[in-house]
């Protein structure tokens, strides 16, 4: 073999591992999302925006639509597959699968077992991303002012809006399902906890676990529908208004941050379709006042280093994008 092809040879060896390494950092973002969205009160959205795959996400699965038929008929399946970027959509979708089937239990043990370390956590992770997001608006006027202030309401108020789903209704599990979806591709709101709010978390871990199979495809099928449908809304408002869709994101991120406050003791109950009691309302108190009211130790330095650790981590990422 003579130099130049012993180059060419070189060269396409490395492009296939940058390509390689390219697919495994996306699959490992995709892990990332899946295991924030298992947790109540945290989004895989907002893992998606830090990580720098947000948008391509939202331009991704936006493409899927019916014309994807008609390019299929003239072009083939190869024009389609390159039009919703496919690669990129099925590594992530691998990703956030293997994470809630390989992470799960794993987080839902952390819940019940260390919830005030888990929270404090992501508290650290979500602060941080507020400071990233807030970094990327350069237009500071009143109007992204009002979009900010107008997200930390909405937050604040979503589990006042939400209505009550009974899941032996298979329209109710339908709509659960497309809400939740929306929710998951929205830096801030968890939709985990947006099933809590309407008193369906259970039925559906429930009937995953079970693999009661009905339940889930009437689910999949509420997420399919609204996922495709706010992806056309979101990629609009993000093209066409993108420093004030910026800004009400930011909103939603800093008032989700009341919903993973470390030290909090709950106030309310939403009963579930099966009369399980789902917590939803909770009183944020200082750690002293949490040690005085639940009689259990409020865990402060080990909770400040995974603050710190979650908040360095997200910077860490967001320099390494800017670069």
């Amino acid at each position: 073999m003579n130099t130049s092809n012993q180059l060419q040879t070189e060269s396409s060896r490395k492009q296939q591992v940058k390509k390689r390494q390219y697919g495994i950092r996306v699959f490992f973002k995709g892990m990332a999302m899946g295991a924030a969205d298992a947790v109540p009160g945290v989004s895989g959205g907002t893992v998606a925006f830090i990580s720098g795959v947000y948008e391509q996400l939202i331009e991704s699965v936006r493409s899927i639509n019916p014309g994807l038929l008609l390019t299929w008929r003239k072009e083939g399946f190869k024009a389609v597959w390159q039009k919703i970027d496919g690669n990129f959509l099925l590594t992530l979708l691998a990703g956030i699968i293997s994470s809630i089937l390989l992470l799960a239990h794993v987080i839902s043990y952390l819940l019940e077992a260390q919830p005030v370390l888990l929270s404090a956590f992501f508290f650290g992770l979500v602060s941080a991303s507020v400071l990233a997001i807030y970094g990327e608006i350069t237009d500071r006027s009143w109007k992204t002012t009002v979009a900010l202030l107008a997200g930390v309401i909405l937050m604040l108020l979503v589990n006042q809006l939400l209505p009550t789903l009974d899941t032996s209704n298979p329209l109710h599990i339908f709509m659960a399902g497309s809400i939740a979806i929306c929710a998951m591709i929205l830096p801030g709101i968890s939709g985990s906890f947006l099933l809590l709010i309407m008193g369906v978390y259970g039925d559906v871990m429930h009937a995953v676990k079970s693999f009661e199979l009905m339940t889930m495809l009437w689910f999949v099928s509420g997420c399919a529908a609204g996922i495709l449908g706010f992806s056309q809304i979101l990629s609009w408002l993000l093209h066409r208004f993108h420093q004030t869709t910026l800004a009400l994101l930011t909103g939603v991120l800093i008032g989700s941050l009341s919903q993973i406050w470390p030290w909090r003791q709950v106030v309310s109950y939403k009963i579930d379709s099966h009369g399980r009691a789902a917590p939803i309302t909770h009183d944020n108190l200082l750690p002293s006042v949490y040690e005085q009211l639940t009689g259990m130790s409020s865990q402060m330095v080990p909770a400040l280093i995974l603050m710190i650790l979650g908040f360095a981590l997200v910077w860490f990422f967001y320099r390494q994008a800017d670069k």
